[in-house]
């Protein structure tokens, strides 16, 4: 039998809670007795909208542990709600209106009925997913000459100045399982440490987050990170086995909108999440996370390692959150064989795909789903290999200890060792360097321009689709030229439609990397199609801009997406859908529509792939409705994946 604390995660049931218990907390506040019918329905169905989907929490101890966001401050009674007897107040984080607390499932319709409470949902369990230089471009663009030439007549001699991109100065928050400090990759550019699991260490004893952080800025002349000299932020929130919690990310979070400007915190890097249910509109991450990029912060969040069931067939619609957040940028895993060339490059089988299959719910019972397209990009993330925490204590590096084959025995020398890890949790910190690289270029960017440029600069992989590799694979060489040519001096009062770049001359969209030229993707992924155009690099859309979404600006008119003219200028194509596959036939005879359709919920294609009952066709015609639960295509487990098939670390055990 269910436990009465999934009352909070089950809707279909909590309608017919609500309805009775209005009554009774309508007596609370002092209702009488005899409210009319019409009045008990809307007062529980407004603290029905209020919970979260379903995931199935059992109270701990008859306690809840829930994470209550606020639209307004609390006021008297809630403040006396939450020093009730019975409820705990385990996390304030007041830069994000967001409250943890515990208390008894009998409280819920109480704390719901209060009109600053905007949405409550489960603190969830978080978990990690899971030669770079040279392949991304990075090496490439390394070190920089340039020259004045002299001036004729002036008597000024031509001078030369030399310029290394490293990210030298930029802060990255590396929000993970610890970072072992003492490893020769990391040397003094640990800025600040910080733990919020509770157990008192900053260190890593699960051997996740020091090869995260060494990919993003380890210094290794063989096998560094991509941007070795940038500040290291080390805020650990996965604890010894690699589990965290909705609330210890949340605090995490909030400390670092408190104290970004302190430490120029610039990037945060998530290789980690949890299943995302609730839609980006509700859920606590994904809104922490909005706020931290409206306040400038580029937050980048890995895809999920879900791209494939236990038999080896692909699925789509397995993006995690955080990374169903349409601000944040979400990166899958690409394998580049351990070649230097990028000509055979793929995206891996386990990557996870979209859409976004977070969702929320009506008064009617029916599931509206986000369907963005994510990933963003993908980023080399297979067998890659870099720094490695201590395992010379019982208690240090949980994953190798338990997998001893991650070992690379590349040295025995202890704070030198490095090891394997695979999945978008690897991929992540690689796009995380790179970004820091570009803020170093140019440290005007915003948020949204970094996701335009990483986008529109991006390789798009022969024979994958926009759900599976976003724009395309990592392209530094291009990211950093670009953003090079990119104007310091735009702001958000800056007209749609004006100069982008400081020359009237675009850059050639395209970049050769170990004799192999490819070209760009030249365009943006925008929530739900794909923009392309030359005007999205030499034109400025105010979409650029803090406080906007790249989807912000499109209009559909008669079954057409247009820009409004406010936020994105003319000139730019803007496809009437998303290509869904690329030489693969659905149901035996007809190839997936080769052009990005506008994806809304429910239809389950032949492959496993999960689209929508409103594709929106060019005639018009509306396919019928075929609603697929959710909950049929998340996967009970998620591993960190050695290769194609072979998982190197037990499943990590989410909570759904």
């Amino acid at each position: 039998m269910k436990s009465e604390g999934t009352q909070l995660v089950r809707r279909s049931k909590a309608r017919k809670y609500l309805t009775v218990s209005a009554i009774v907390v309508g007596m609370i506040f002092g209702t009488v007795a005899g409210v009319n019918a019409q009045y008990v329905a809307n007062f529980a169905r407004r603290i029905s909208d209020k919970l979260s989907n379903e995931r199935g929490q059992t109270p701990s101890n008859g306690k809840l542990h829930v994470i209550l966001q606020l639209g307004s401050p609390p006021s008297g009674q809630l403040n006396a709600l939450l020093r009730r007897n019975g409820v705990r107040v385990r996390g304030n984080f007041d830069q994000l209106g967001i409250i943890a607390l515990d208390l008894s499932p009998n409280d819920l319709d109480e704390l719901a009925a209060h009109s600053e409470v905007s949405f409550l949902s489960q603190d969830e369990k978080i978990a990690p997913f899971g030669y770079v230089t040279s392949t991304t471009g990075a090496d490439a663009v390394r070190t920089q000459t340039t020259s004045n030439g002299g001036l004729l007549g002036t008597g000024l001699l031509a001078t030369t100045t030399t310029t290394t991109f490293d990210g030298s100065g930029i802060g990255i928050a590396i929000v993970d399982s610890g970072i072992d400090q003492s490893h020769a990759s990391f040397s003094s550019r640990v800025a600040y440490s910080k733990d919020f699991t509770g157990e008192n260490r900053t260190d890593d004893p699960y051997g996740h987050g020091t090869n995260v952080a060494g990919l993003a800025l380890g210094y290794n002349s063989t096998y560094g990170g991509i941007a070795p000299n940038a500040k290291l932020i080390n805020l650990r929130v996965l604890d010894s086995n690699g589990v965290g919690t909705t609330s210890s990310l949340l605090s995490a979070l909030n400390w670092i909108l408190a104290n970004r400007t302190t430490y120029n915190i610039r990037i945060i890097n998530l290789s980690l999440g949890t299943p995302a249910i609730d839609s980006y509109k509700n859920d606590p991450l994904c809104k922490a996370v909005r706020s931290l990029v409206d306040a400038g912060v580029v937050v980048v969040a890995a895809a999920g390692n879900n791209g494939k069931d236990v038999d080896g067939n692909k699925v789509y619609g397995q993006i995690h959150a955080p990374g169903n957040e349409p601000a944040a940028i979400t990166v899958g895993a690409s394998n580049t064989f351990g070649t230097m060339v990028r000509s055979d490059d793929v995206v891996t089988t386990y990557s996870s795909r979209g859409p976004t299959r977070s969702y929320w719910t009506d008064d009617a019972g029916l599931k509206h789903y986000d369907n963005l397209i994510k990933p963003d990009l993908v980023a080399p993330g297979n067998k890659i290999i870099n720094a490695m925490a201590d395992q010379s204590s019982a208690y240090s590096n949980f994953l190798v200890m338990n997998n001893p084959s991650l070992d690379a025995h590349v040295t025995s020398t202890e704070n030198k060792r490095m090891m394997y890890l695979s999945g978008s949790s690897v991929a992540a910190p690689v796009v995380t360097g790179a970004i820091a690289m570009m803020l170093q270029a140019n440290p005007k960017l915003t948020p949204n321009l970094v996701k335009m440029i990483l986008m529109y600069t991006a390789q798009p992989l022969a024979g994958f689709n926009n759900l599976e590799e976003g724009a395309g694979q990592l392209n530094v060489e291009g990211a950093l030229r670009l953003t090079k040519l990119i104007k310091t001096t735009l702001t958000n009062s800056t007209s749609v439609g004006s100069a982008l770049l400081t020359t009237t001359t675009a850059p050639s969209p395209q970049t050769t990397l170990s004799n192999y030229t490819f070209p760009w993707s030249q365009g943006v992924i925008m929530n739900y199609t794909v923009v392309t155009g030359s005007k999205l690099m030499t034109k400025y859309q105010k979409v650029y801009g803090t406080g906007y979404l790249l989807g912000d600006g499109l209009l559909i008119s008669d079954g057409q997406l247009t820009p409004d003219g406010l936020l994105l200028s003319d000139g730019l194509l803007i496809s009437d859908g998303i290509l869904v596959a690329d030489n693969t036939s659905w149901g035996g005879n007809a190839v997936f529509t080769p052009s990005g359709l506008l994806l809304s919920d429910g239809l389950l294609l032949s492959d496993g792939s999960v689209f929508g009952d409103g594709l929106l066709l060019s005639d018009g015609l509306l396919l019928s409705d075929a609603e697929l639960d959710a909950d049929a295509q998340i996967e009970a487990q998620s591993a960190m994946v050695n290769g194609d098939n072979t998982a190197c670390m037990p499943a990590i055990r989410l909570n759904y």
